[in-house]
This record gives structure tokens, C-alpha cells and sequence, in this order.
């Protein structure tokens, strides 16, 4: 049977802090873009890895709904 998490727990705040840099990775990542034009090899990776940060926060999320019993996209 698995532990439920509260709020206060250093998973919760682990999964948190993953979700919330890898969201605010993905803003940055808009201006990067624009920084690249005319270089589409390093613009092609800019986009990887801001695809790659917007699944890591999925995750990051649905790990938090499965240890809080709380559906995904329910709050």
C-alpha cells in the first residue's frame, strides 16, 4: 500500500520545485528561439529540450496526483 503525502513532505516539495523549474525553463526557452534565428541546429535544440522540460513538468504533476490522491487537473 503506498504512503499518502501531505502538503509539507520533502517529496511534495521535490516534485514541486521539478515541475516548477521545468515550467519556468519553458519560458525561457520562447526567447532563446528568437535568439537562434539563422541557426536552425541550435534552435532545433532549444525546441528538444523545451519539449522535453513541458514533459518533464507532466510528470512531475501526475507523480504529485498519485501521492495526493488527487486527479491530475482537478484543482
Amino acid at each position: 500500500m503506498s504512503k499518502k503525502h501531505g502538503h509539507a513532505d520533502n517529496i511534495v516539495y521535490d516534485l514541486v520545485s521539478i515541475q516548477y523549474h521545468a515550467l519556468k525553463g519553458g519560458q525561457v526557452y520562447e526567447q532563446y528561439k528568437n535568439d537562434a534565428e539563422g541557426h536552425d541546429d541550435i534552435r532545433q535544440f532549444i525546441e528538444q529540450i523545451q519539449r522535453e522540460d513541458i514533459d518533464r513538468a507532466q510528470r512531475a504533476q501526475e507523480l504529485l496526483a498519485s501521492i495526493s490522491n488527487v486527479p491530475v487537473g482537478a484543482r
